[in-house]
Protein backbone atom coordinates (compact mmCIF):
# COMPACT_ATOMS: atom_id res chain seq x y z
CA UNK A 1 0.00 0.00 0.00
CA UNK A 2 2.80 2.55 0.37
CA UNK A 3 4.22 1.67 -2.59
CA UNK A 4 0.98 2.53 -4.05
CA UNK A 5 0.38 5.55 -2.60
CA UNK A 6 3.86 7.09 -3.55
CA UNK A 7 3.22 6.18 -7.27
CA UNK A 8 -0.01 8.05 -6.78
CA UNK A 9 1.64 11.17 -5.85
CA UNK A 10 4.32 10.78 -8.39
CA UNK A 11 1.52 10.42 -11.11
CA UNK A 12 -1.32 13.27 -9.72
CA UNK A 13 -0.17 15.49 -11.92
CA UNK A 14 0.16 13.78 -15.18
CA UNK A 15 -2.51 11.12 -15.55
CA UNK A 16 -6.18 11.86 -14.94
CA UNK A 17 -6.87 7.84 -12.55
CA UNK A 18 -2.83 8.11 -10.79
CA UNK A 19 -4.12 5.56 -8.31
CA UNK A 20 -5.75 3.26 -11.18
CA UNK A 21 -2.43 4.02 -13.12
CA UNK A 22 -0.68 2.87 -10.19
CA UNK A 23 -2.49 -0.68 -9.32
CA UNK A 24 -1.93 -1.71 -12.93
CA UNK A 25 1.55 -0.83 -13.54
CA UNK A 26 2.38 -2.67 -10.01
CA UNK A 27 0.30 -5.56 -10.74
CA UNK A 28 1.81 -5.77 -14.15
CA UNK A 29 5.19 -5.72 -12.22
CA UNK A 30 4.52 -8.51 -9.96
CA UNK A 31 2.52 -10.52 -12.39
CA UNK A 32 -0.41 -10.91 -10.53
CA UNK A 33 -3.75 -9.74 -11.62
CA UNK A 34 -5.07 -6.10 -9.71
CA UNK A 35 -7.38 -7.58 -6.95
CA UNK A 36 -4.31 -9.72 -5.79
CA UNK A 37 -2.95 -6.13 -4.47
CA UNK A 38 -6.10 -5.34 -2.48
CA UNK A 39 -5.63 -8.70 -0.77
CA UNK A 40 -2.02 -8.38 0.12
CA UNK A 41 -2.10 -4.39 1.06
CA UNK A 42 0.18 -5.24 3.75
CA UNK A 43 2.88 -7.50 1.93
CA UNK A 44 6.04 -6.86 1.86
CA UNK A 45 7.56 -6.76 -1.81
CA UNK A 46 10.78 -5.61 -3.51
CA UNK A 47 9.02 -4.75 -7.25
CA UNK A 48 11.97 -4.43 -9.82
CA UNK A 49 12.15 -0.91 -11.71
CA UNK A 50 8.77 -0.15 -10.69
CA UNK A 51 9.42 3.72 -10.44
CA UNK A 52 11.26 3.49 -13.87
CA UNK A 53 8.06 2.24 -15.52
CA UNK A 54 6.13 5.00 -12.75
CA UNK A 55 8.37 7.43 -14.19
CA UNK A 56 7.74 6.56 -17.92
CA UNK A 57 4.58 7.31 -17.48
CA UNK A 58 5.00 10.77 -15.94
CA UNK A 59 6.92 11.35 -19.36
CA UNK A 60 3.40 10.44 -20.84
CA UNK A 61 4.11 6.97 -22.35
CA UNK A 62 0.83 5.60 -23.04
CA UNK A 63 0.51 2.56 -20.33
CA UNK A 64 -0.47 0.13 -22.59
CA UNK A 65 3.46 0.58 -24.83
CA UNK A 66 4.66 0.49 -21.35
CA UNK A 67 2.69 -2.86 -20.18
CA UNK A 68 2.27 -4.32 -24.14
CA UNK A 69 -0.55 -5.37 -23.70
CA UNK A 70 -4.34 -3.66 -23.59
CA UNK A 71 -8.18 -5.10 -23.10
CA UNK A 72 -10.34 -4.56 -25.91
CA UNK A 73 -14.02 -6.12 -26.59
CA UNK A 74 -13.54 -8.43 -24.04
CA UNK A 75 -10.00 -9.96 -25.24
CA UNK A 76 -6.63 -9.22 -24.39
CA UNK A 77 -4.22 -7.67 -27.27
CA UNK A 78 -0.51 -7.09 -27.76
CA UNK A 79 0.14 -3.48 -27.79
CA UNK A 80 3.64 -2.12 -28.95
CA UNK A 81 5.31 0.92 -29.35
CA UNK A 82 4.67 3.07 -33.30
CA UNK A 83 1.56 1.03 -33.27
CA UNK A 84 -1.56 2.89 -32.56
CA UNK A 85 -3.63 1.98 -29.48
CA UNK A 86 -7.09 0.42 -29.69
CA UNK A 87 -9.45 2.78 -27.78
CA UNK A 88 -13.06 1.83 -26.26
CA UNK A 89 -14.71 3.83 -28.86
CA UNK A 90 -13.91 1.44 -31.91
CA UNK A 91 -15.51 -1.57 -30.08
CA UNK A 92 -18.84 0.60 -31.15
CA UNK A 93 -17.11 0.63 -34.82
CA UNK A 94 -17.29 -3.65 -34.51
CA UNK A 95 -21.08 -3.52 -32.93
CA UNK A 96 -21.75 -1.65 -35.94
CA UNK A 97 -19.87 -3.93 -38.87
CA UNK A 98 -22.32 -6.97 -36.87
CA UNK A 99 -25.18 -5.38 -37.79
CA UNK A 100 -24.49 -5.23 -41.54
CA UNK A 101 -23.35 -8.44 -41.68
CA UNK A 102 -25.97 -10.38 -39.92
CA UNK A 103 -28.67 -8.29 -41.89
CA UNK A 104 -26.95 -9.21 -45.48
CA UNK A 105 -25.77 -13.10 -45.33
CA UNK A 106 -24.63 -12.61 -49.41
CA UNK A 107 -21.54 -11.06 -47.16
CA UNK A 108 -18.12 -13.24 -48.03
CA UNK A 109 -15.62 -10.93 -47.91
CA UNK A 110 -14.47 -8.07 -45.74
CA UNK A 111 -11.29 -5.85 -46.07
CA UNK A 112 -9.63 -3.67 -43.25
CA UNK A 113 -7.57 -0.33 -44.76
CA UNK A 114 -5.34 -0.05 -41.74
CA UNK A 115 -5.67 -2.70 -39.90
CA UNK A 116 -3.01 -1.08 -36.52
CA UNK A 117 -2.81 -4.04 -34.09
CA UNK A 118 -5.59 -6.17 -35.83
CA UNK A 119 -7.94 -5.75 -33.07
CA UNK A 120 -11.19 -5.21 -35.57
CA UNK A 121 -10.72 -7.78 -37.88
CA UNK A 122 -9.49 -10.45 -34.76
CA UNK A 123 -12.95 -10.50 -33.34
CA UNK A 124 -15.07 -10.23 -36.32
CA UNK A 125 -13.22 -13.26 -37.74
CA UNK A 126 -13.79 -14.74 -34.56
CA UNK A 127 -16.92 -13.96 -34.38
CA UNK A 128 -17.67 -15.09 -38.10
CA UNK A 129 -15.45 -17.92 -38.98
CA UNK A 130 -17.10 -18.26 -42.47
CA UNK A 131 -16.09 -15.41 -43.53
CA UNK A 132 -12.75 -14.29 -45.78
CA UNK A 133 -10.69 -11.31 -44.19
CA UNK A 134 -8.16 -9.19 -46.26
CA UNK A 135 -6.09 -6.68 -43.98
CA UNK A 136 -3.37 -3.84 -44.99
CA UNK A 137 -1.77 -1.18 -43.46
CA UNK A 138 1.51 0.91 -44.69
CA UNK A 139 2.92 0.91 -41.59
CA UNK A 140 5.21 -2.62 -41.02
CA UNK A 141 5.27 -2.71 -37.55
CA UNK A 142 1.63 -2.93 -37.81
CA UNK A 143 1.26 -5.72 -39.52
CA UNK A 144 4.31 -7.19 -37.09
CA UNK A 145 2.05 -6.63 -34.54
CA UNK A 146 -1.24 -7.60 -36.16
CA UNK A 147 0.28 -11.27 -36.78
CA UNK A 148 1.16 -11.59 -33.38
CA UNK A 149 -2.29 -10.97 -32.20
CA UNK A 150 -3.55 -13.27 -34.46
CA UNK A 151 -1.40 -15.90 -33.18
CA UNK A 152 -2.24 -15.14 -29.86
CA UNK A 153 -5.83 -15.58 -30.82
CA UNK A 154 -4.95 -18.75 -32.77
CA UNK A 155 -6.54 -17.21 -35.94
CA UNK A 156 -3.41 -17.41 -37.98
CA UNK A 157 -4.65 -18.58 -41.22
CA UNK A 158 -8.19 -17.02 -41.29
CA UNK A 159 -7.13 -13.38 -42.35
CA UNK A 160 -4.81 -12.14 -45.20
CA UNK A 161 -2.41 -9.71 -44.64
CA UNK A 162 -0.80 -6.82 -47.18
CA UNK A 163 1.87 -4.39 -46.95
CA UNK A 164 -0.08 -1.54 -49.26
CA UNK A 165 -2.33 1.59 -49.05
CA UNK A 166 -5.86 1.10 -49.98
CA UNK A 167 -6.25 -2.15 -50.72
CA UNK A 168 -3.52 -1.07 -54.24
CA UNK A 169 -2.77 -4.57 -55.73
CA UNK A 170 -5.47 -6.62 -54.02
CA UNK A 171 -7.72 -7.72 -56.93
CA UNK A 172 -10.01 -10.46 -54.56
CA UNK A 173 -13.67 -9.33 -54.74
CA UNK A 174 -14.82 -7.71 -51.70
CA UNK A 175 -18.18 -7.16 -50.29
CA UNK A 176 -17.17 -4.65 -47.57
CA UNK A 177 -14.54 -2.48 -46.03
CA UNK A 178 -13.90 -1.86 -42.37
CA UNK A 179 -11.58 0.68 -41.38
CA UNK A 180 -10.20 3.40 -38.34
CA UNK A 181 -8.11 5.55 -40.99
CA UNK A 182 -6.38 8.26 -39.77
CA UNK A 183 -9.01 11.58 -39.79
CA UNK A 184 -7.61 14.65 -37.47
CA UNK A 185 -6.06 17.72 -39.32
CA UNK A 186 -2.38 18.04 -39.42
CA UNK A 187 -2.68 21.32 -37.21
CA UNK A 188 -5.06 20.07 -34.72
CA UNK A 189 -3.39 20.26 -31.18
CA UNK A 190 -3.30 16.76 -29.34
CA UNK A 191 -2.75 15.55 -26.06
CA UNK A 192 1.14 14.71 -25.09
CA UNK A 193 0.44 11.06 -24.32
CA UNK A 194 -1.26 10.76 -27.72
CA UNK A 195 1.94 12.09 -29.82
CA UNK A 196 3.70 9.45 -28.60
CA UNK A 197 1.48 7.33 -31.43
CA UNK A 198 2.71 7.35 -34.43
CA UNK A 199 1.63 10.20 -36.44
CA UNK A 200 0.27 8.08 -39.89
CA UNK A 201 -2.23 6.36 -37.96
CA UNK A 202 -3.64 9.91 -36.80
CA UNK A 203 -3.50 12.78 -39.34
CA UNK A 204 -5.16 12.54 -41.98
CA UNK A 205 -4.35 15.46 -44.02
CA UNK A 206 -4.44 19.30 -44.20
CA UNK A 207 -8.71 19.49 -43.91
CA UNK A 208 -8.30 15.60 -41.94
CA UNK A 209 -10.86 14.15 -44.15
CA UNK A 210 -8.70 13.45 -46.91
CA UNK A 211 -8.01 10.01 -46.75
CA UNK A 212 -12.02 9.26 -45.55
CA UNK A 213 -12.41 10.50 -48.82
CA UNK A 214 -10.14 8.45 -51.18
CA UNK A 215 -11.36 5.28 -49.32
CA UNK A 216 -14.93 6.23 -50.32
CA UNK A 217 -14.10 7.01 -53.86
CA UNK A 218 -12.22 3.29 -53.80
CA UNK A 219 -15.64 1.82 -52.50
CA UNK A 220 -17.39 3.27 -55.40
CA UNK A 221 -14.92 2.91 -57.86
CA UNK A 222 -14.44 -1.28 -56.87
CA UNK A 223 -18.25 -1.33 -56.53
CA UNK A 224 -17.84 -2.68 -52.95
CA UNK A 225 -21.35 -2.57 -50.96
CA UNK A 226 -20.70 -1.87 -48.03
CA UNK A 227 -18.39 0.67 -45.99
CA UNK A 228 -18.18 1.37 -42.29
CA UNK A 229 -15.63 4.07 -40.89
CA UNK A 230 -14.97 5.75 -38.35
CA UNK A 231 -14.63 9.53 -38.71
CA UNK A 232 -13.76 13.09 -36.93
CA UNK A 233 -16.67 14.71 -34.67
CA UNK A 234 -16.26 17.31 -37.07
CA UNK A 235 -16.81 15.63 -40.13
CA UNK A 236 -20.18 14.39 -40.77
CA UNK A 237 -21.46 17.73 -42.81
CA UNK A 238 -18.69 17.99 -45.29
CA UNK A 239 -18.50 13.89 -45.83
CA UNK A 240 -22.59 13.70 -46.29
CA UNK A 241 -21.85 16.60 -49.17
CA UNK A 242 -19.38 14.56 -50.87
CA UNK A 243 -21.57 11.32 -50.06
CA UNK A 244 -24.40 13.19 -51.68
CA UNK A 245 -22.05 14.15 -55.25
CA UNK A 246 -20.97 10.64 -55.76
CA UNK A 247 -24.90 9.82 -55.48
CA UNK A 248 -24.00 7.46 -52.06
CA UNK A 249 -25.68 8.18 -48.53
CA UNK A 250 -24.94 7.51 -45.04
CA UNK A 251 -25.79 6.90 -41.95
CA UNK A 252 -23.89 8.39 -38.56
CA UNK A 253 -23.46 7.04 -34.92
CA UNK A 254 -22.46 8.74 -31.84
CA UNK A 255 -19.29 7.66 -29.76
CA UNK A 256 -19.56 6.76 -26.04
CA UNK A 257 -18.89 11.17 -25.12
CA UNK A 258 -22.00 11.76 -27.62
CA UNK A 259 -19.75 13.11 -30.40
Amino acid sequence: EELLNQASTQLKASVPRPRLEAEILLAYVLEQERIWLHLHFHDRVEPKNYFELIQRRVQNEPIEYITGKVSFYGEDFLATPGVLIARPETELLIDHAMTIIERHPEINTIAEIGVGSGIISIILAKKYPHLSFIASDINQKALTLTKANMNLHNIEERISLFHTSLLDTIETPIDMIVSNPPYIANSEPLEAHVLKEPSSALFGGVVGDELLKDIIDLSIKRNISYLICEMGYDQKEPLTAYLKNHGRSATFYKDYSNF
